[in-house]
């Protein structure tokens, strides 16, 4: 049994370094001279240490949209210099991908396939991804390692960790105020959850106040209105990018902005949210629910987010290899459809397809669609009350 274990330890050891190597020739060769996200972050920690405006309407493009916090935590940043600072980002980012695809597998009630294999369909089925957050020196991997700690931390009974670790990735991303709800409504089910809330509005509140350190207060009022302006403003010229999948974005692409595509969108989001509720509301005798509940919830987040960005997708790497551990136990005809949604997810790359079948691809929001598939197949985990 541990020769095995070993062997399945080293076989895990040798992908992540190949795959580590290959990503470091990339850098060299063509990242370094890109990651404009990160020039974004660096940005705004350098304003932020002399407390100038964070929100620019002459930044055109590549606007800061994140809130306040974000740029504080960032300020050490910005005393290293910008081709350092991306080598350094680059780097961190490879170790929270591999960081991201491990924690997955340990979030797992039970492991049912060899861990090498889900590595594979969880590497094949994301290298897209985890290549885009890479060549854009973004931080959606940092998101989800967070959050998915704060689950390991609820699974070892260390409540108030959780809810410091989610406060933590809002300020990160506001994505993760998703979360919220789930670690407030937990508290019928888990008696000590009462502690995660607790730190996690405290950390909350923390994330608003942090900058007026900064700013001052009136100048952290200043930049929280500016945050808000700056997000509401440009979510609508982004909602027919093709590169948007987004449900607002995927019923304005079928059907053109407007008011349907509004109804629709909303329609879309309380059926989601109802499936979110029923999950939790079937957690009874399982040992640890939030393991998939957590892998559903981080699914939604580029399909809620009106700026939901196809790469974003990344954060769906537990759901992936939930489904991928349990598919022999799925219903067959949604076994069938949640590989084929993998399968696709996974090669729905521009060079294997080329520009004309890509770009219909992406109009089409197929790949919204195959999450649908995803969700509904750790739905049906629930249902049989198998995770």
């Amino acid at each position: 049994m541990s020769a095995d274990r070993g062997l399945r330890r080293r076989t895990v050891a040798i992908l992540v370094g190949a795959a580590a190597v290959l990503l470091a020739l990339l850098y060299t060769g063509k990242v370094s001279r890109k990651m404009p996200d990160f020039e974004v972050y660096w940005t705004a920690a350098v304003r932020a240490r002399a407390a100038e405006p964070l929100y620019r309407a002459d930044d055109g493009h590549y606007q800061y949209k994140y809130l306040p916090a974000f740029a504080v935590l960032a300020i050490p940043a910005g005393f290293v210099p910008l081709p350092a600072a991306k080598a350094i980002w680059f780097t961190v980012s490879i170790l929270l991908v591999v960081a991201l695809v491990a924690l997955s597998l340990a979030l797992l009630p039970e492991a049912r396939k060899p861990a090498w294999l889900l590595v594979t369909v969880a590497v094949v089925a994301m290298l897209k991804f985890f290549g885009h957050e890479l060549v854009l020196g973004q931080v959606n991997a940092l998101l989800a390692v967070i959050v998915v700690l704060a689950l390991l931390m609820i699974r070892r009974g260390r409540e108030a960790a959780a809810g410091l670790l989610l406060a933590l990735a809002i300020a990160v991303k506001p994505y993760a105020i998703i979360f919220f709800p789930w670690l407030i409504t937990g508290r019928r089910s888990r008696p000590r959850r009462g502690r995660a809330v607790v730190t996690a509005i405290a950390g909350f509140a923390a994330v608003l106040v942090a900058p007026a350190l900064v700013y001052g207060v009136r100048g952290n009022i200043d930049l929280h209105n500016g945050w808000w302006r700056t997000v509401t403003e440009s979510t609508a010229p982004n909602l027919t990018n093709p590169d948007n999948v987004s449900i607002a974005a995927m019923y304005a692409k079928w059907i053109g902005a407007g008011g349907t595509a509004t109804a629709l969108t909303t329609a879309t989001i309380v059926v989601l949210v109802a499936a979110a509720a029923f999950v939790f509301l079937r957690r009874d005798g399982l040992s640890f629910p939030e393991g998939l509940e957590g892998a559903l919830l981080l699914t939604y987040v580029p399909l809620l987010s009106p700026q939901g960005w196809d790469y974003v997708f990344l954060v769906s790497t537990p759901a992936i290899v939930f489904l991928a551990n349990y598919e022999d136990r799925l219903p067959l005809l949604l076994r069938g459809a949640a590989l084929a949604a993998i399968a696709i997810i996974g090669f729905s790359v521009y060079d294997l397809m080329g520009r004309a079948a890509y770009s219909a691809f992406m109009g089409w929001s197929v790949i919204s669609v195959c999450y649908f598939v995803v969700i509904a197949g750790l739905c049906a985990l629930r249902v049989r009350a198998i995770a």
